[in-house]
């Protein structure tokens, strides 16, 4: 059963920057929210799948939310849902549990299962307006780079978590890779590249976060950063490699490398608004992102990305 979802947002939560629209709610987070947005949103989520042998996570999921006798129904976060595919799909896989998902912006579809709601929220800030201990599963992918203190962030997943209770964490690299090097290695070796475009893109891109505060460090230290919070354990920390383009031989890293083209290929247009943002003339952007888009259209060598992706179980209490 689907349930035809109320729009209950109102209009002033959306905002337009240079000619795409984007959320009204934070100026940290500098992607769309707009229709091309949520296209690029299925992509990463159908991405993920691939990544995952045809899953939507890792982790004992259906053990934490397998229905138990004389307890309450279990209840599932999914923070930065974005298009809410990840959370539609869960609903839709666990009918007994309570889905709920979080953005920034009211991008999701009304045909939703009628265990899946959808709410508008900043993610970014010290406290999350969630009851403590109150779900099971907690997921969050792809958010590091709209939060600015994300072991805080953590702090308060732990929080909302019920003792037991999964978190799955999903962040990607910002750091480009090329035939399995990455840009630390060229920049230390004086190596040239192959990708000169894209490699300056993403320098740029990861400048610009930093001048938002964020921490472009945080997704290889993601495992590191949950042990230190120390509410978890039985932590499982995963690295993803993602090719980039139609150079895979084996069929399922070909179509996740299909996938991961398209997205960037969405993606380096969608950058043009923080670029311009951070003071850099259009002619600039545009060059900028253009000679990204020759080296992921005529790439020289095998471009890559790197997922790290952590799951964990709050601890028990003992009495």
């Amino acid at each position: 059963m689907r349930l035809n979802y109320p729009v209950i947002f109102p209009l002033n939560q959306l905002t337009y920057i240079h000619g795409r629209r984007f959320n009204a709610l934070s100026s940290r987070y500098m992607l769309p929210a707009d229709e091309e947005e949520v296209r690029r949103s299925e992509l990463q989520h159908k991405t993920i799948q691939f990544l995952f042998n045809g899953k939507n996570y890792v982790g004992p999921i259906a053990e934490v939310l397998k229905p138990k006798e004389g307890q309450e129904r279990c209840r599932v976060l999914d923070l930065g849902t974005g298009g809410g595919f990840w959370a539609i799909d869960l609903a839709d896989e666990f009918p007994s549990a309570e889905v709920i998902g979080v953005d920034l912006a009211p991008i999701q579809p009304r045909e939703v299962p009628a265990n899946c709601t959808f709410e508008l929220c900043d993610l970014d800030q010290f406290y999350l307006p969630y009851p403590s201990e109150h779900f099971d599963v907690i997921h969050a992918r792809f958010m590091h780079t709209g939060i600015e203190n994300y072991p805080r962030f953590l702090h308060e997943i732990a929080r909302m978590l019920r003792p037991g209770g999964l978190v799955i964490l999903i962040e990607p690299d910002t750091e480009p890779i090329a035939d399995e090097k990455s840009a630390s290695h060229f920049t230390r070796s004086g190596q040239p590249s192959g990708m000169r475009g894209w490699f300056a893109l993403w320098e740029t891109y990861r400048r610009c976060l930093r001048d938002k505060g964020i921490d472009v460090n945080i997704p290889p230290e993601l495992s590191n950063l949950v042990a230190s919070t120390g509410a978890f354990d039985r932590i499982v920390s995963q690295e993803g490699n993602i090719p980039i383009g139609f150079w895979p031989k084996d069929p399922i890293a070909l179509s996740i490398g299909q996938l991961a083209w398209m997205n960037y290929d969405m993606m380096l247009p969608a950058m043009k608004p923080l670029f311009l943002s951070a003071g850099m003339r259009d002619w600039e952007a545009k060059k900028l992102i253009e000679e990204a888009h020759q080296d992921l259209y005529y790439p020289l060598v095998r471009a890559s990305s790197r997922l790290h992706i952590v799951h964990a179980i709050k601890k028990t209490k003992h009495p």
